[in-house]
């Protein structure tokens, strides 16, 4: 008689949505090819973030370096026994030219003499020595000019005519005023009052004397 034996048949695979097949580990069904789950997503998204790049994001930029500083040349240190060279003064610029003297005009001279032309003031030199002639004379023509005078007679004398001897050598001052205004008069610091000048008329003393024409002071 023969005794039934158990059949012994595979079970059937339990059915999976959308036909996907399971993971034979988790037993969750397998992402499609080329698709991840959410889970596998979220671990890929933590694992690129604890990553650090190899190259920075502007590695692909060039690299611009700053050109650097020319190098000067050091002075070279002096050396022993020889005097270093000196320095060359700046030359100082040249003062600024002065006015030129105009000579007395005949007709202005003629006025003068006739007394047409009022002579505006006088001064006499006699009897001083250069240097207190010299101030004196640079203070009455400066006063002059404030004043608005036009033309002042200065006195110098005429000197010795016979040379004065051996008392003349003791003496220097006497005839040298002659010499010396006229020189004065034609000095810068004279000549930003003075005009021009000439030899007075025998009327008004001759040699020993000079017309003095003064410069309109500027506004």
């Amino acid at each position: 008689m023969a005794t039934d034996r158990p059949t012994n048949r595979p079970k059937a695979a339990a059915a999976h949505p959308a036909g996907r097949p399971a993971n034979e580990t988790t037993g969750r069904p397998r992402a499609g090819r080329g698709k991840m789950s959410a889970e596998d997503s979220a671990l890929w998204a933590a694992v690129k973030r604890s990553v650090t790049p190899l190259r920075p994001k502007d590695a692909d930029q060039p690299l611009i370096l700053a050109a650097p500083p020319p190098e000067t040349a050091a002075p070279a240190p002096p050396q022993a026994g020889v005097p270093a060279a000196p320095a060359v003064p700046k030359r100082p610029l040249p003062p600024p030219p002065q006015p030129a003297l105009q000579p007395l005009a005949r007709k202005e001279k003629q006025k003068i003499v006739r007394g047409n032309a009022p002579i505006d003031g006088r001064i006499d030199l006699h009897g001083l020595t250069q240097a207190e002639a010299h101030a004196r004379l640079l203070g009455f023509v400066a006063g002059a000019q404030a004043r608005g005078a036009r033309t002042v007679l200065v006195i110098t004398g005429k000197g010795r005519s016979d040379g004065g001897g051996f008392e003349a050598l003791h003496q220097p001052e006497r005839g040298v005023l002659r010499r010396m205004v006229p020189l004065w008069l034609a000095l810068p610091e004279f000549r930003r009052f003075v005009l021009g000048f000439e030899e007075a008329h025998f009327a008004h003393g001759g040699s020993g004397a000079i017309y003095v024409m003064i410069r309109k002071r500027k506004a």
